[in-house]
C-alpha cells in the first residue's frame, strides 16, 4: 500500500511544536480517567530565559532546559479516503491513506531531576500579652 504525505501549511510555514518531557509517570485520579482530553495538568512557565522552564504540577515543581533534537520530528494527521468506484486500477470500496504534516516538532523541555515539594510555611504564632486571655494571635 502506498502512502502519501503532503504538507498543507506550506513549504517553512508549519507549526512549530515542543516535546515535553518527563521522567516517571503521570498519573490522573481515578475521577478524570473518563475525560483526559484537554485535561490541564499544570502551569508551565519560563521565567527568565528561553533556555530554562519550570513546570508546576499540584504541589510539585520541576525544573527544566530546552533541548534541540538532533533530527525534526514531524506531527502528522491520518486522512482516511474512501474511495466509491473503481479508480486507477483499484479494487471497488477500498481506502486510501493519506499523511498530513500539521507541525514540526525541534525541540524539547527535558525535566530530569526530581520535583521540589511545594510546601507553604504556616504563620508563626505568637502568644499574646498576660493582660488579655491565654489564645494565641498569629501575625
Amino acid at each position: 500500500m502506498k502512502i502519501q504525505v503532503k504538507c498543507s501549511c506550506g513549504e517553512g510555514n508549519c507549526p512549530e511544536w515542543t516535546i515535553v518531557e518527563l521522567q516517571g509517570v503521570v498519573e490522573a485520579q481515578p475521577s478524570f480517567h473518563d475525560r483526559l482530553q484537554n485535561l490541564q495538568i499544570g502551569v508551565l512557565c519560563r521565567p527568565s530565559s528561553q533556555e530554562s522552564y519550570t513546570f508546576v504540577v499540584g504541589y510539585h515543581e520541576l525544573a527544566g532546559t530546552k533541548v534541540s533534537l538532533k533530527k525534526p520530528i514531524l506531527v502528522l494527521k491520518k486522512i482516511i479516503h474512501h474511495n466509491e468506484g473503481e479508480e486507477e486500477g483499484e479494487d471497488v470500496n477500498s481506502t486510501r491513506v493519506e499523511l498530513d504534516v500539521i507541525g514540526v516538532i525541534r525541540h524539547k523541555i527535558l525535566f530530569k531531576t526530581r520535583p521540589k515539594a511545594l510546601i507553604s510555611r504556616p504563620q508563626p504564632v505568637v502568644k499574646a500579652k498576660a493582660g488579655a486571655s491565654s489564645s494565641l494571635v498569629p501575625h
